[in-house]
């Protein structure tokens, strides 16, 4: 019963986003493209908050940390000294009589088996052993890896020497520029550079609407430190993030902490945080922070034959810095912000839905409305307010389509705080009904205050 009401809620949510303007299936008017997601107006408002509020938080009101906006396609040998090249991959079975291909550990988890740490081999004796078939029930194949890299080649000729990929992450954009933000800035350790933008996985199964998608939007940091001072810098980024997880409006109580096992974690941490939340489709990870020790940088320095060694100010003092990142998927955060907002009461004995959005997060601040569209003086006096709000607040939107009750139902679905309408006292007294979405309380408030 549970697993039913959470797939109601996930199908609610998807429903909410397309009817509103949130979110399409990329493609759509074609048929679609399985894991491409499209956002429409009210989605890319959301969207941008969301990062511009990250960046706020993690990089504006800081002063030990650097922006940068790496290419999305890069020199293969990124890939081949990242090891992507050679250990990006997912453990892929096929159903036997359709072909249709399934990421393995996908399979047994949807068949309650926990495949955390499993190799792929056991993976194949579990399906094995409890006779697990295909979700059309079919047989499945034994598994082989999947690499989850586009490749595509740079140039007019195709040939080994021009192969490319477009980036699974954004993190390595951040260390092949580590030492031209050291040469440009030489700041003082610890020090971390910040990147937000697209990355690109050729997810065998996308799934679970924007949660598992192959174009998708990263917010990540690599923390450069003093490897002896590593847990300092951890702990304190792990509080960061927390504060702002708070900020995103996501209560405490839907937000996880798991210590993840050195067999599960990937191959160059020390350490790994992952931040879980309580989704519609169950507890999963919204975001990740690891201790990454100088294996990248000690990669690039091995590879390129060029030195990623930081000098100490004022010293002889020399090491190639460890890395703390904290990893963010923007559209995890996004779908976590809707999960959390969605909201449902009875208003006048009718069943209402609104979003109960942070203001600063959502996308339509105050919505203004002439009471009667039909009377010019009304309207006048709204355009007027309008401007006003507009000009001070920018997210601001004009609405007379239908009567009030409608206009308001409509901005409750997408999540604005704010519903001012201009009524005949407006003209008398220069007051207005400011109605308020998550009580549904008005008042009247002179035009100035607003």
């Amino acid at each position: 019963m549970g697993k039913q009401i959470k797939n109601e809620k996930m199908e609610t949510l998807v429903s909410l986003c397309k009817r509103r303007g949130f979110i399409y299936q990329g493609s759509d008017v074609y048929g679609g493209l399985s894991g491409t997601w499209d956002y429409g107006p009210l989605g890319v408002a959301l969207k941008r908050n969301i990062m511009q509020l990250w960046w706020r938080h993690f990089v504006d009101e800081r002063d030990d940390m650097y922006g940068v906006d790496a290419a999305i396609l890069m020199n293969q040998k990124v890939w081949q000294a990242s090891g992507h090249v050679d250990t990006f991959v997912d453990p892929l079975c096929e159903d036997t009589v359709n072909h249709r291909r399934y990421r393995t550990d996908h399979i047994l988890k949807d068949n309650g088996v926990d495949s955390d740490g499993m190799t792929m081999e056991q993976m194949d004796a579990a399906i094995h052993e409890k006779g697990i078939t295909s979700p059309d029930g079919n047989p499945l194949s034994n598994s082989r890896t999947f690499n989850m890299m586009f490749k595509t080649y740079v140039g007019a000729t195709e040939s080994e020497d021009s192969i490319s990929y477009l980036r699974p992450e954004t993190a390595q954009g951040i260390f092949t520029n580590f030492k031209n933000v050291v040469d440009a800035f030489y700041p003082n350790l610890p020090f971390g550079i910040a990147q937000q933008g697209k990355a690109f996985r050729n997810e065998i199964a996308p799934r679970d609407f924007i949660f598992r998608s192959r174009e998708f939007e990263q917010m990540e940091i690599e923390y450069f430190v003093d490897p002896e001072r590593w847990q300092e810098a951890f702990d304190e980024l792990l509080a960061a993030t927390h504060e702002f997880l708070g900020k995103l409006g996501l209560s405490r109580e839907h937000i996880h902490e798991l210590d993840v096992p050195a067999e599960d974690r990937a191959h160059y941490s020390k350490k790994t945080i992952d931040i879980e939340y309580d989704f519609p489709i169950g507890c999963e990870e919204l975001m990740g922070i690891a201790y990454r020790t100088d294996f990248d940088l000690g990669n690039i320095q091995r590879v390129s034959g060029k030195s990623m060694e930081y000098t100490v100010k004022g010293t002889n003092t020399k090491f190639v810095p460890h890395v703390i990142e904290p990893s963010f998927g923007v559209e995890r955060a996004l779908m976590a912000v809707l999960s959390e907002a969605y909201r449902e009461d009875e208003i006048n004995g009718g069943k209402r839905v609104y979003l109960a959005l942070p203001e600063h997060l959502a996308p339509v601040r105050f919505c203004v409305s002439p009471l009667l569209k039909n009377k010019p003086e009304l309207v006048e006096k709204a355009r007027q307010v309008y401007r006003t709000l507009k000009a001070k607040y920018g997210r601001v939107m004009w609405d007379d389509n239908g009567n009030i009750g409608k206009r308001y139902r409509r901005q409750d679905e997408i999540g604005t705080p704010h519903c001012v309408v201009i009524d005949f006292q407006t003209l008398d007294d220069d007051t207005v009904t400011v109605r308020e979405r998550d009580t549904t309380e008005q008042r009247r408030v002179k035009i100035e205050e607003l």
